[in-house]
């Protein structure tokens, strides 16, 4: 499937949580460890594993025909191309993604699309370094963009709040938003419709993914993309023991930094490079 060319967003998708540019060197593939068992399994295989849920657009979208693409899929393609390997994508979910992570016997290799790091995260998995500036915002209708500018105007009894079940959006929603009222809908790439025609009135959304809706649908409107409510990056998870995989995964995004691969992955999506 052709990715329709998104650089013609407007540049309101503000990233103003700029991150740090990285001053470390990346070092050779061959030389990040000794010992490779996870890679070697891997290229023994011929094909790297990867889960992704498939429903957030324009980081992991997966079409009727079982077609992915979207940013995190490319970065995945282009950590398999890297690795001179094949890639298979695996569909996980929100509410599924950990015990997935660590089921067995292992259904993936690593998971990638809209992955916020986090400390609880690595408590129980690893995490790459980050590829990409994230923090949480909101989605509206175009007629309430002036209602809500603080998330105060968000925490009252009268506002519908909706979010996708088993993620950070659900967490940040329970963990902030204690008189409003929150329902959990089971398809996140749903929710902007529904706010969109009147279903609940605002959506917990990340500054990555909310652009994509106002321009597919003018009712919508994100009013607090430049006041992201969190900060943080996005990067890829696996499974505690891969230490190999982890090591050459940081690698390649290093390199993808410094030889310019990421930064024309964020020009195709209309993402800002932060790097």
């Amino acid at each position: 499937m052709e990715v329709r060319n998104l650089k013609t967003w407007p540049l309101f998708v503000v990233l103003t949580v700029c991150m740090a540019v990285s001053s470390v060197s990346c070092s050779s593939k061959s030389g990040s460890t000794s010992s490779r068992p996870t890679i070697d399994k891997i290229e023994k295989r011929g094909t790297l594993l990867i889960g992704t849920t498939g429903d957030y657009r324009p980081l992991s979208f997966r079409e009727a025909d079982g077609t992915y693409w979207g940013f995190g899929i490319d970065v995945a393609n282009e950590i398999a191309s890297r690795m001179g390997v094949d890639t298979e994508f695996i569909q996980t979910s929100w509410p599924t993604l950990t015990a997935d992570i660590l089921s067995e016997p292992q259904l993936f290799d690593f998971a990638i699309g809209g992955i916020t790091i986090t400390d609880e995260r690595r408590k129980t998995m690893l995490m790459s370094d980050g590829y990409l500036a994230n923090g949480k915002t909101i989605l509206c209708r175009a007629a309430d963009a002036e209602r809500f500018k603080f998330l105060a105007d968000i925490d009252r009894p009268e506002v519908r709040v909706m979010v996708n079940p088993g993620g950070l959006n659900e967490k940040f929603a329970h963990e902030n938003l204690t008189h409003a009222d929150i329902s959990v809908h089971p398809r996140n790439e749903e929710i902007p419709s529904l706010i969109a025609q009147g279903d609940a009135d605002v959506m917990i959304t990340e500054i990555t993914e909310a652009p994509y809706y106002v321009q597919a649908d003018s009712r919508l409107a994100a009013p607090l993309l430049d006041r992201p409510f969190s900060h943080a990056e996005i990067g890829v998870l696996m499974r505690k023991g891969q230490d190999d995989l982890l090591l050459l995964i940081n690698d390649i995004i290093c390199q993808m930094k410094s030889d310019g691969t990421l930064r024309r992955l964020h020009d195709k999506y209309g993402l800002i490079y932060s790097y």
